[in-house]
This record gives structure tokens, C-alpha cells and sequence, in this order.
């Protein structure tokens, strides 16, 4: 009897040394793999190559969890879908998705007009699969991508008359657009065609004009241009130039359309400029400069004036009409750490800012942050996150910002942890629409009517629930807020998810998720592909750690700069947490974090391998400290707000050094980890993870893979189509459930 020789193990691919040395403040850091920047190399992209046939390799074995976790991502989606139409300017637009194809087709039907301004404003009812009389397509993503690698929309417009339709189309994952103009008359498209602009796209509100914003060679927008239509594009007029490294610029028309407003900023102050559409001549005006060191948002509007003219329907739109006082609406942080409302007549900004008087419309609170605030033709607007909740308010724009001012209205909902905001509004609407998710409410669109003398509470009315197939059922899982005890005795707050039939009998697998950075809070939010993990038994974690926006301007400011140990610290607390619940295996957790919560996942990696079986880091920014030392680089400047500046700044080098996952991967048995990347990111370059990854397997004393896996054709999010981007998620959650021995469906669970 013939015995089978045992195959032997796949072995990664070695990069050679080249050692290069990178000195700074003194400090040298020798670096054997930083030759794998050079994107051009034919052995850079052989390597990248082998990477992922080791990866296959190595995880062949999940090939059939991968499919079975697409099945049930595709089972429960209802793939001929639409959006709910959303009102402008008279047409109703929206996106339709067929099964099979995996780009959104871009619609719009013509509105009415009648007396009845609620009617008007009720979305028509739109049939999945089923066309409408009158339906016109904008834009067709499946026939735009075809024989393209990938395909991204990234803004459209259209002319307040409706006949001029723009869209900017990425075609490679490196988040520089094409823009081009179509007659929705003829369906023909203009002669004009501008490449390398970056997101965000509008039409002056007479349509002969259009904006947009381009990018410099370290992928910063930092200009804003002008096309008159018909002209050639190098006659394109600058109107803005940023050249500050460390701003970011961004632009949009303000609500009532009268102005461009320009945004200039970092996440530590700003500047906004305006350009008035009816004197353009006059130039660029700035609200507040940003030597005063303010981080603030300005809308302005009309508000009007004692006899009621100046706002309500018709005031503005568009065209500039309208009569009233000008204000502008301010959301700011001046002496006021969460930021405030406030209301300031145009003239007060020519005074020095210790003079100027702005009126109280929403006082700061410890307690609640304010994250923005608008305007529709009768009411402010404004977003606030209360108890880690984003919600909601509205105030009557009717003595706004005197002692007459009206009380807030908050559309309540009955869920504890929910997501509720903005999803768009129209200056003219009777209503704005909010989208609203908790974990296991699926996404929901309202039209919130707002607040009348008749109806003083205003009306919440859902358009649309998105359909979950498969049986799902929302009592099957359970959502908990719960609290960690970080190192430093701060309370960390958790949401805690699992499957109802989880006994807590310490035998279930579990993942913490986590991000902690730039302010961004992890939300509420449902999501299908999770539901994959809850049914197989996986205890979901999602860590609200430090230097995210959950708990208001402090808790951020505790997870940046010097204090940025503060994000890796909550994440391990929040794991001993877990570890300790009683719900799961303490040997069966893992960890998943993404772009800076890939940094996350590498220096945690680092403080803690014994804790975690797995570890899966989504374009990781785990090479910071080098990215962010040089200044060529793609937003590297940005970066010096959120990290310090160690170019400058010996202390933050030294800070930085001592926790940047690069520099501090150690002599240690590392668990399981998946480094999953793509070619054309512009963001966390693929040779952040791929320097990582070899250096790791380098110095690594344990025996699990280390593992690359790079898209050779996608961007920050991966490749293009719903269908990969299902596949992709399918890979990472196999990757976890395998890692931790979570493979099985639960009894009773699954796709029904």
C-alpha cells in the first residue's frame, strides 16, 4: 500500500532586502523593504502577484465559507431595487438596480405642481423592474463600465431647467474623474470633457457654467474652477487656489442657490468664502479668516424681514429672488468645544471678531455636539449627537435667533441605539428627507414634514423600508449598549451584537471592531454581510474607542496627537471586556479594522498578538510615520492635524515612533493576519501593507500566516461592483470565521 506524500505547506513570497535609512531628529531607522514603493517595477508588481497566489493558497480551504457567505449576502439582498426618488427643480430622480447587473441605472420623471405642496412633494411610486411613463435615464453605470476595470460615479448635476446633465466617471481606483455634459434633450453629449477633476460637481444657477475641483500632485483638492460651457478647457478660470499643504478645500451652492460657498479647512479650524451669484464681480468675500484659529460652517440665507418677506416658498430660488435680510447661519466652536449655533448679520464681519455680535440659536452643551446646521426656506436645520446618537432638529426660521425664537422639534423614533440624519433636503420643500438604521433595522427613508402652526410636531412619514430577503427577522439578534474600563479608568462605550440563540456560556467566538479616528463615529447602521457572522455564532463588538466623534469634541481630542494611545488602549480594553463577558472563548477572538483603523489593527497587533486569533487589517495605514514624514506624498500634510507633525516636531516623531505598526513589529508569536489592499489606493498606498507584511513573517516567532491580498484594479474601497465588493466582504468574513472556528451556521439560522 502506497502512502500519499503529504503536500507540502505554500511558503510566502520574500521580498530582498535593500536597505535604505531613513534619519530624522537625529534618529535613524534603517528600512529593508521601502524599495517596494517604486509602483512601476516589474518585480514590485511580481511580488504583489505571488502575494496573492499565497493567499489563495493558504486560504483555499475557505473557498466554500466564501461562497456560502456571498449566497447569503446575494439571498437576502433584493437585487432589482430602487432608491426612493428624491424632488429637484421640478423632476424626481432616482437609481434603479437589476439583478445581474452590478452598477446602478440613474432615472428621473417629471413632477407636478399643484396647490397641494405636500402632494407635490410625495415621491411617486416607483416600481422595482417596472418602468413609468415619461421615465427618462440619465446614466447607465453598466454600459459606462463596459470593458473598463472598474467604475466609480463620483458627482452629478443638473441644470435648474433640467436639460444639462454632468457626471465624472473613475474608470481605475485613483479617484481622478472625467467629467462630461449630455443634453438630456438629444441624449448627445457636449464637446466638453475635463479630466483629473476630483469629487463634487454643480451648475451656476443660470446653467451656463460649471464648478469643479481639482487636485494637486499630493492628491490634495486644492483648487476650485470655473467651465463656461463651449469654451476650451485650458480657458477654465481658477477661482479659488489653496496652497496651504495642510487645507483641504471643498465647495457647494448655498441652499437658496444665491451663493458658492468655498470650505477651507482642517479638522482643527477652517475659512469659508462667498461668491455671490448676482454680483459675481465683487469676488470672493471671507466670513471669518482662519488666523482666528475657528473651525466653524456659514450658510447664508435670507431671513425675513417683519412683513414675512424674504423666506417661505418661492423666496431664492434659484434665481437669486426673493427679498429679506441676509444672515448667515453659523456652526462654530468659538468658546464652545461641542460647537454652537449661531446667527450674524453680514455687517458684524467687517468688524474685528471681539466686536462682532452674533445671536444664540443653539447654545453649546457639554453634552451634545453639534455637528452642522442648514436651512430650508422655513426652518434651520441642524444635526447633534446626544448620548453617542446622531439626531435631528428643526427650529422655525421665524424669529430665529431672538427670545421669540421657536422651540426645536426632534422626530423621535423608539429605538435606543439608531442612527437618524439628513439625507437631503431642497430649499423649497415642505419636508426634508432623513434616512434612519439601527443595527437590525434595515435603512429607512422619511420624508419629515416640517412643523407648521397646524401641525406644530411636525409629521414623520416612512417612503421606504430596503426589502431583506431570506427570511430575515429582526427579533432574531440582539443590539446592547455596553461599557469597557479602559487603562486610565475612562468608560468605553460598546455595541454589543449577537444572535438571540448565543447562550452566555463562554463558548462562542468573537470580533471587535474599531476605527478612532479623524472624529468619525462608528454608527448604527445594518448591514447585511454582517448578519453572515451573527448567524454563525460571532459575538460583533463595535468599539467606540477614543478619537472618534461618539462622545462629543473631547473624546476625540483624547484619541489624536500625543494622546493617540488612548484609540489603542480602548480597543484592548474593550477585548477584555469581551474576553471577560462570559459570552465567548477568550482564545477565540478577532480583530478587523480598516484605512486608520488598519493602523489600529497593526499596533494593536503589536501591544497585544496574545489576545487575538485573527486579525484583519483593510488597507492598513500601518507605515504612518514614514507616509506622513514625507510631504510629497498623498495627503500627507492633511495628516499633520490628526498625528502632529514629526517633521517639525521631535516630540511627535518620537511619539509616533513608539507606536507605528512598521517600526514596532517585535520578536512574538503572531496571530492569523490578513493585510487586504489594492493597487491603485490613493490613500494608504499598497506599500504600506506590503513593507508590513514582510516584515512581519520576518521577526514573527509564531507559526500562522501572514497574509496580502491586493485588488491589482481597485481604489480606497476595493474594486468596483456590487457583486466584488459582496465578494470581497465575503473573503474577509470567511478569513475571520474560519480563523476562529465559527464556520457553521447556528440551529436554525441563516438564509430560510
Amino acid at each position: 500500500m502506497t502512502q500519499t506524500p503529504a503536500q507540502p505547506s505554500p511558503q510566502p513570497p520574500v521580498a530582498r532586502k535593500v536597505p535604505s535609512v531613513r534619519t530624522h531628529h537625529g534618529d535613524a531607522f534603517e528600512d529593508n523593504y521601502e524599495w517596494l514603493r517604486d509602483k512601476e517595477s516589474a518585480e514590485v508588481v511580481d511580488l504583489l502577484k505571488a502575494e496573492n497566489t499565497y493567499q489563495e493558497a493558504v486560504t483555499a480551504h475557505q473557498e466554500t465559507l466564501r461562497e456560502s457567505i456571498f449566497q447569503e449576502i446575494k439571498g437576502r439582498t433584493q437585487e432589482t431595487d430602487l432608491s426612493v426618488p428624491n424632488r429637484k427643480d421640478g423632476w424626481w430622480y432616482y437609481t434603479r438596480s437589476v439583478e445581474g447587473k452590478e452598477y446602478g441605472i440613474h432615472c428621473r420623471v417629471r413632477g407636478q405642481e399643484t396647490a397641494d405642496r405636500v402632494a407635490d412633494w410625495t415621491p411617486p411610486a416607483v416600481e422595482a423592474g417596472v418602468a413609468i411613463p415619461g421615465e427618462e435615464v440619465l446614466l447607465d453605470g453598466n454600459l459606462e463600465a463596459e470593458g473598463k476595470p472598474f467604475f466609480a460615479v463620483g458627482g452629478a448635476a443638473t441644470t435648474i431647467d433640467g436639460t444639462l446633465y454632468s457626471y465624472a466617471v473613475d474608470n481605475a481606483g485613483d479617484e481622478r474623474f472625467t467629467l462630461r455634459i449630455k443634453d438630456l434633450r438629444t441624449g448627445e453629449l457636449l464637446p466638453d470633457v475635463i479630466e483629473n477633476v476630483f469629487y463634487g460637481i454643480s451648475f451656476s444657477p443660470d446653467g451656463s457654467r460649471i464648478f469643479y475641483t481639482v487636485v494637486d500632485d499630493s492628491w490634495r483638492p486644492y483648487q476650485v474652477k470655473s467651465h463656461v460651457l463651449g469654451t476650451p478647457v485650458g480657458e477654465d478660470t481658477v477661482i479659488y487656489q489653496e496652497d496651504d499643504v495642510a487645507m483641504w478645500l471643498g465647495f457647494e451652492l448655498s441652499a437658496d442657490r444665491r451663493h458658492l460657498v468655498l470650505s477651507i479647512g482642517c479638522s482643527e479650524f477652517s475659512e469659508t468664502r462667498l461668491l455671490r451669484f448676482d454680483d459675481p464681480d465683487a469676488g470672493l468675500r471671507t466670513v471669518i479668516s482662519r488666523d482666528e484659529r475657528i473651525l466653524y460652517e456659514a450658510e447664508p440665507f435670507l431671513l425675513a424681514d417683519a412683513a414675512g418677506a424674504g423666506s417661505g416658498a418661492g423666496a431664492g430660488a434659484g434665481s437669486g429672488s426673493g427679498s429679506g435680510r441676509e444672515r448667515i447661519l453659523l456652526t462654530h466652536n468659538k468658546d464652545a468645544i461641542n460647537s454652537m449655533v449661531s446667527l450674524v448679520d453680514p455687517a458684524e464681519l467687517d468688524k474685528p471678531i471681539a466686536e462682532q455680535h452674533w445671536d444664540t440659536v443653539i447654545a453649546h452643551s457639554d453634552q451634545v455636539r453639534v455637528n452642522g446646521a442648514g436651512v430650508t426656506s422655513t426652518h434651520a436645520v441642524v444635526s447633534i449627537r446626544k448620548d453617542t446618537i446622531e439626531r435631528v432638529q428643526v427650529l422655525p426660521l421665524a424669529g430665529l435667533g431672538t427670545p421669540e425664537q421657536g422651540a426645536a422639534v426632534e422626530p423621535a423614533f423608539d429605538e435606543e441605539l439608531y442612527t437618524a440624519g439628513v439625507a437631503g433636503s431642497d430649499y423649497e420643500a415642505p419636508a426634508i428627507r432623513m434616512g434612519y438604521t439601527s443595527y437590525f433595522t434595515p435603512s429607512r427613508v422619511y420624508d419629515f414634514v416640517l412643523p407648521t402652526p397646524e401641525r406644530p410636531a411636525g409629521e414623520l412619514l416612512l417612503r421606504k423600508e430596503s426589502p431583506v430577503l431570506g427570511g430575515y427577522s429582526p427579533s432574531d439578534y440582539v443590539a446592547t449598549r455596553e461599557w469597557a474600563t479602559a487603562a486610565d479608568g475612562t468608560k468605553v462605550p460598546l455595541s454589543v451584537l449577537r444572535h438571540a440563540s448565543v447562550r452566555q456560556d463562554s463558548t462562542a467566538a468573537g470580533l471587535v471592531y474599531g476605527y478612532g479616528s479623524y472624529e468619525m463615529s462608528m454608527d448604527p447602521g445594518f448591514g447585511i454581510p454582517r448578519l453572515s457572522l451573527l448567524d454563525r455564532g460571532i459575538v460583533f463588538v463595535i468599539a467606540h474607542i477614543r478619537g472618534g466623534g461618539e462622545l462629543g469634541r473631547h473624546w476625540y481630542d483624547d484619541g489624536k496627537k500625543l494622546r493617540k494611545k488612548n484609540t489603542f488602549t480602548d480597543f484592548i480594553a474593550a477585548t477584555d471586556w469581551l474576553a471577560g463577558s462570559g459570552w465567548v472563548d477568550p482564545d477565540r477572538i478577532a480583530a478587523m479594522g480598516g484605512s486608520a483603523g488598519g493602523l489600529l489593527m497593526g499596533a494593536v497587533a503589536n501591544l497585544a498578538p496574545e489576545k487575538y486569533a485573527a486579525i484583519v487589517a483593510a488597507v492598513p495605514f500601518v507605515d504612518a510615520l514614514t507616509t506622513i514624514l514625507d510631504p510629497e506624498l498623498p495627503l500627507s500634510a492633511l495628516e499633520w492635524e490628526e498625528w502632529g507633525n514629526p517633521i517639525t516636531d521631535p516630540e511627535v516623531y518620537a511619539y509616533m515612533k513608539s507606536y507605528t505598526p512598521y517600526e514596532n513589529v517585535r520578536a512574538v508569536a503572531y496571530p492569523k493576519i490578513a493585510a487586504v489592499t489594492s493597487f491603485n489606493d490613493t490613500r494608504v498606498l499598497y506599500v504600506e501593507p506590503a513593507k508590513w507584511v514582510q516584515r512581519l513573517r520576518e521577526v514573527n516567532t509564531g507559526s500562522e500566516p501572514v497574509v496580502l491580498k491586493i485588488e491589482m484594479e481597485g481604489g480606497h474601497g476595493g474594486a468596483s461592483g456590487r457583486y466584488v465588493q459582496w465578494r470581497e466582504r465575503a473573503w474577509d468574513y470567511a478569513f475571520v470565521a474560519d480563523s476562529v472556528g465559527a464556520t457553521e451556521l447556528l440551529p436554525g439560522a441563516g438564509l430560510k
